[in-house]
Parts: structure tokens; sequence; C-alpha cells
């Protein structure tokens, strides 16, 4: 059996894992049993892989908090004899040793990766026997030089088509791999593009139509930069549809693949490098410790960054100075990679109850350096109401008028080159917000400065994280470019994008 495991937004109402917002069976085979789990607010799929009949069973591509892996396996009767990696993943830190650890399981990556812990290496055309269902390792470089997919064989069925394949990041549906330079080190995007449209033309797409296609990203992932927000397809489907398939030569698809992906949230490296290595397990249960707001002062006065996880309104109306809003309501964890470093002590404030779930999320990009969280935050602000800040914000109109009387602002679009085709704001400067974040220096801290993205979400991070860096005067726009847009105010037209702008990230 197969069946989709969807989260919405990584729900603030629930215990930390992938959020059920929905299971519905996307296939039926009496002996194969497959579960994709899908976390929204990472982009990210993995699966269980299991056979019925045996109750021998692989986990791929695992989150790093694999509580959900090892209930729904128990569950259904299976034992996870193998941990498979498609390869050294940058947007997460896998949960490959956790679920070793857990289950005594084998870890194994393509022979090409290399690794400071234990794995199996898996070899090109290698089978792995769970019983009536074999795992076939196919070598399929390109994203990053060790990309393996791996296809799902049931040996009881006659008609020579597999039952399916995971792709890992090396075809998407909609979209193919991005060439990975972070996790690829000493490998140029073009040979990585080369391999890739081999990978692609010589073992993938000669599968057969019907073999279903399950990858380990949907949209808004930054790992390619034009994935479709479906999570599952078949290899006939892509070969109809994917813009990356479509007949072209090498040196052709080099150029497609190649041209509009840009810079990646800003822990992409460290993810990459911390996959590779050994490191303490996540403790997915176990909470921050409470924090008075001495103790937060004191650890923020040390050098540790104070992450608001409320709704942009909620921080508008009073916060911790110096501290920056990265709302668990969105893509909490990329963003606050772009917003802390890795490992810099972080102190949380969000809604009561929410600590735990903040700290996963965190712990999922390997970011375990939270310190504590401030307990009952509205009443300190309360009873400290001197320490209390607000945040400016200007809407549509005032940005009209500031624009107007010709002042002397600095305009920041955040949004990402696929998000503007519709134009933008006259006289606003395109920098996407892991840009800004890295390297603020172009711009002056005098000047007042308005950021907008979207619909606020980045600019609240933006403009809070310039105000914490010593900007005098910044602003978000509120409801953003739409709001904008809404009103019916002049739009110019986007700057042209170049191979070096980034992709939409979310």
């Amino acid at each position: 059996m197969s069946d989709l495991r969807c989260s919405g937004q990584c729900s603030r109402n629930r215990a930390p894992g992938p959020a059920r917002a929905g299971a519905a069976p996307a296939c039926h085979d009496e002996r194969v049993h497959v579960t994709q789990y899908y976390l929204d607010c990472l982009s990210h799929a993995s699966y269980l892989v299991g056979d019925t009949t045996t109750g021998r069973a692989a986990v791929v591509d695992p989150q790093r908090d694999v509580s959900e892996y090892l209930r729904d396996a128990e569950a259904e009767g299976l034992t996870i004899e193998w941990v498979l990696e498609t390869h050294f993943h940058a947007d997460f830190l896998s949960g490959h040793l956790e679920l070793a650890d857990a289950t005594g399981a084998t870890i194994g990556f393509g022979e090409a990766a290399r690794a400071d812990f234990d794995f199996e290496p898996l070899a090109d055309g290698q089978r792995i026997d769970l019983g009536r269902v074999t795992l076939e390792v196919l070598a399929t470089p390109g994203h990053t030089p060790e990309s393996i997919s791996i296809v799902v064989w049931d040996t009881e069925q006659s008609t020579g088509t597999p039952y399916g394949v995971l792709t890992g990041d090396t075809l998407f549906v909609g979209d193919v791999g991005r060439p990975d330079l972070l996790a690829s080190s000493g490998v140029s995007a073009d040979d990585l593009a080369r391999r890739l449209y081999h990978s692609l033309h010589d073992k993938l797409l000669i599968l057969p139509d019907e073999t279903r296609v399950f990858p380990a990203h949907g949209a808004g992932s930054a790992c390619g930069k034009n994935l479709s927000t479906e999570t599952q397809s078949t290899i006939g489907e892509q070969k109809r549809t994917n813009y990356a398939l479509a007949p072209m030569s090498e040196d052709d698809f080099v150029e497609v693949v190649t041209q509009g992906q840009g810079v990646a949230p800003l822990y992409f490296s460290f993810a990459a490098d911390a996959n590779k290595a050994t490191h303490d397990l996540m403790a997915e249960a176990e909470p921050p410790p409470a924090l008075d707001l001495e103790g937060v002062l004191s650890y923020q006065a040390d050098g540790a960054v104070v992450v608001d996880t409320r709704d942009q309104m909620e921080f508008a109306a009073g916060h911790l100075p110096g501290s920056v809003n990265v709302g668990l309501g969105g893509r909490f964890a990329e963003y606050a990679g772009d917003v802390a470093r890795p490992g810099q002590p972080i102190v949380l404030v969000g809604d009561p109850g929410t600590e735990l779930e903040a700290k996963v999320r965190l712990g999922r990009i390997g970011f375990d350096t939270v310190v504590g969280y401030l307990e009952d935050p509205i009443r300190a602000l309360v009873e400290h109401a001197d320490l209390a800040e607000c945040s400016s914000r200007v809407t549509a109109a005032e940005l009209a008028e500031l624009l107007d009387d010709d002042a002397d602002l600095q305009l920041i679009d955040l949004r990402n080159p696929g998000e503007l085709e519709g134009g933008t704001v006259p006289a606003a400067a395109t920098v996407p917000l892991a840009t800004l974040l890295d390297d603020p220096g172009g711009l002056d801290r005098s000047v007042p400065t308005v950021v907008y993205c979207a619909g606020g979400y980045r600019s609240s991070i933006a403009s809070s994280a310039l105000s914490a860096r010593g900007f005098s005067d910044v602003s978000d726009l509120v409801g953003g470019f739409q709001a904008w847009a809404s009103a019916d105010r002049p739009v110019a037209a986007a700057p042209t994008a170049s191979s070096d702008d980034p992709v939409d990230a979310g």
C-alpha cells in the first residue's frame, strides 16, 4: 500500500513532526508498502518502503526527528533494516544517525560518498532484498557526485514495470536538481550538469512510462527553480511536461539547468557538511529550558540571537530590542538559518507552548544551540515596558506619499526573480533576503529604509534584522507587494534575472 502524509505549515497546534493535514492513499499493492512523509515547511519528502509479507523495510531521506517513522513502522509490523540517503542534503540535517541509533539499521549512501561515520557504499545496480520487494540502486550523479536513485521492484509482478523510483534531488515533479556546489567540493556546475543530463537520459528516462516518480522535494525548495506542488508523478508525465526533459542537446541542457540558479539559503553549506559528519543526536521530546527576562538579556549580551517566533503583527506591537522576527507560521527553519549563524546561541520568544516545536524545527537544519526560551513574554514586556520596542510599518498609501515627496529613502524588494514578473515598486532595488542578511554593507544605516516582499513575512524578518544591526530607521510594507499592486499603485518593470540571481526558496 502507499499513502501520503502531508503537512500544512508545520502546524503550531500539534506536536513537532510532519503534521498530518491529510493521509490519502495514492495507490495500493498487497506486498509493497510506500508511505510518503511531506514536510511542507522544508518542502521535503521522505519515505518508508517495505515488504508487507516479510515485514522488512527501509527509510529513505529521513528528516532528523524520526519518531513518526518508528511509530508507523511498528503499527504496520515493519522492521527498519536500512536508512538510505539519495545524497548529502544541503537543505536539512538528515536523520540517518538518529534512525540507525534507534533501530540498528544500516546506513547506505552512493559509493561515491565520503563521510566520517560507518555506512554501506551502494554500487550502481546493487539490489537490496527486503523479501518480495527489492530496491535497486541507480547511480545518478548530477545534483551531487554521490547522488543515487532507488527503484522499487515487486519481484512477483511480471509486467517488467517497477513499482516506482525514489529520485532524490535528481528528478523532481516539474524540474530537475540544481547542480549543488555547496555539497560538491571541487566539481564545477558545468560538470555536474553534464553528469545530470546522462543520469536522466541513460538511467531514469529509460524506465517504463508507468513508473511512479517519488522525489525528495516539492514546490518552494531551493534545490530547483520550477518544482511543482504535486509530490509524485510518473516517468511518462515528466517526459511530457518537465521543461528540463524536453528534447535538447547536452549543451542546451547545461545552459537551461545552470541559468537562473543562484544563491541558496545561508545555512546550506553548513548542513551539507554536517550531513557528512558524526554529530549529537536530536532529543526531539526535550523542550528547551525556561528563562526569565534577566537570563534572556544576559545571553543576548553574550552574543545570542533572540528569535521571536510570533506573527508579524504581534511582534510589531512590542518586542525586545535586538530581537529578530521569524514567525512559526511560515518557512521558519529556512529563514531562521539566514538570521542565526551555525553555532550561535539562540533564545526563543514566542507564544506559550510553541518552544518545543521551534527547537525541533531548528534542529531539522542542524541548529542545536537553543539555550532557552522566554517564559511568558507578554507579561515580561508589560512589566518592563521601558524595554519594549515597536516596529515601524508603512501602508501602501504611506509609501506612495514618501515616494511622491522624493524622500531620501532606501527601498528594498526582497522577492526572488521568479516572483518579479508582475513588476516592482518604482525605485526599489531588488535584493533577495538571504543576500541582504548575508551582507547589508551596501546600505546606509543612517538613511530611512523600507523593505517589502510578497505578503509581509520576509519583510518582517528583514526589518527586524536590520534594526538589530544598527539601522536607525527601517520599516516594512504592510501586506507587501500584493498590497501595493492591489491598490493600483504604479509598477515598474522588473530587472532581467541573471544566472547569479537566486531562485525562489519560499
